[in-house]
């Protein structure tokens, strides 16, 4: 059964416009499934899985290109990354667009190699797992917090209450949990590591150590939706500080987690430098983490967390899908003032709070009152090409309705992202 994807107009788009698509990823979001369903009938599939076509592609870059002739998928490009040059050759040669259509698990092997060999022939699109809108099979939308886009969007969206939305947080977005026959969260995500771990993490990087990696994984997991403390992570897992940075960059870069950066202007100054983790699945999560269901999982200290990080996923989610990069901070100052999300477009900052409450106060907002600076023009004499306007807030919660909770800020039920 094929989920539509709010991402296929980007792919689309892209492979008219450069001569080769790249659909990067982390394992299982469905980048296959995706673009051999957009494909039309003329165009030949080859996955690097193979040992054989692998081995042909690595040792005969030249004979490969012979016998597998565009327009042509090449799955999990990063195992013969010696065909990216040749690649080049032939769509420099041909100059048609949406020749190669690429696909690849892990992007902290393959980038460098794609943008010394393909600089300026090649688009990007970011996949990862379904959204709420593609699992609902409603309209996705950029993310914002302008109320009208939101009024209309209650007409639409499916309606969630609190076990709804912890049984999606349990689950997690990975495509093969809501087919017809879905495996249960503990044998997927069991098996997704070992994959992850033996084939991602041992063939194409320097980890040795798959059980430390391991460790390291549940270690980060136990602390999304906080700040990274390199030194603390290292103590637990007992490696130096430098590898906790290396391999947290592992997985930032196979798309396991996002890290945000605090947000600091010249106005408002940051005294937090760390960049706070979110896991992109929270299914994947809770399996580290060890919780049993989506009851013990609502129950328990981390259920804020969870919340938190699935609301982020989403809202990320949500750009990527529109083919933009989403410019998200989280911001906390020496007052120990927090918001968890803010997102910065078009000249506007845009605070939203996340909490796991059904009965949303003002009180919970309290700390958008740190970026009024932003909006003091005394504090921009003569330096007005800095002003940052604030825009209006949410608090993203679980409220069965939109709901004001001032002039310019709203709270918005969880379903509605």
């Amino acid at each position: 059964m094929y989920i539509q994807r709010a991402i296929e107009g980007s792919v689309q788009r892209i492979s008219e416009t450069f001569p080769v698509l790249l659909v990067t990823g982390p394992r299982q979001v469905g980048k296959t499934t995706l673009l051999t369903h957009l494909a039309k009938p003329d165009r030949t599939y080859v996955t690097l899985d193979d040992p054989d076509v692998r081995m042909l592609a690595k040792a005969d870059p030249a004979l490969f290109l012979q016998r597998f002739k565009p327009p042509l998928i090449i799955d999990e490009i990063q195992y013969a990354p010696e065909v990216l040059p040749y690649i080049k050759m032939n769509v420099d040669k041909s100059r048609a667009n949406g020749d190669f259509w690429l696909t690849g698990s892990q992007m902290f092997h393959m980038m460098k190699n794609v943008s010394e060999s393909l600089a300026g022939r090649v688009g990007i699109v970011n996949l990862f797992g379904l959204s709420q809108s593609e699992i609902s099979n409603t309209p996705s939308e950029v993310f914002t917090t302008d109320k009208d886009r939101l009024l209309k969007r209650l007409d639409i969206a499916p309606k969630q209450g609190l076990q709804d939305v912890f049984v999606r947080i349990f689950t997690g977005t990975m495509p093969v949990m809501f087919g017809l026959n879905p495996p249960s969260p503990s044998d997927f995500y069991r098996s997704y590591i070992n994959t992850y771990l033996q084939r991602d993490i041992k063939d194409l990087t320097q980890v040795a150590d798959e059980m430390a990696f391991m460790n390291f994984m549940s270690v980060v997991a136990a602390r999304t939706a906080r700040p990274i403390q390199y030194e603390e992570i290292a103590r637990e897992v007992g490696i130096s500080s430098p590898t906790a940075k290396s391999w947290l960059s592992v997985l930032v870069s196979s798309g396991i987690i996002v890290l945000v950066q605090p947000y600091h202007n010249n106005i408002l100054k940051r005294i937090v430098k760390m960049p706070l983790v979110h896991f992109m699945d929270t299914g994947l999560c809770a399996f580290l983490q060890k919780w049993g269901n989506a009851e013990v999982l609502e129950s328990g200290a981390s259920s804020g967390a969870f919340f938190e990080s699935y609301v982020f996923s989403e809202i990320y989610k949500s750009y990527l899908n529109a083919g933009l990069q989403p410019t998200i901070y989280y911001y906390r100052d020496r007052d120990k003032r927090e918001i968890d999300l803010l997102i910065e477009a078009n000249g506007s900052l845009c605070p939203i709070e996340v909490k796991k409450t059904a009965s949303p106060r003002a009180e919970a907002i309290r700390h958008f009152k740190a970026l009024d600076p932003l909006d003091d023009p005394q504090r921009f004499s003569g330096i007005e090409g800095l002003k940052t306007k604030v825009g209006p807030g949410a608090l993203v919660c679980l409220t069965e309705d939109l709901l004001p909770l001032d002039r310019r800020n709203w709270a918005v039920p969880a379903w509605l992202i």
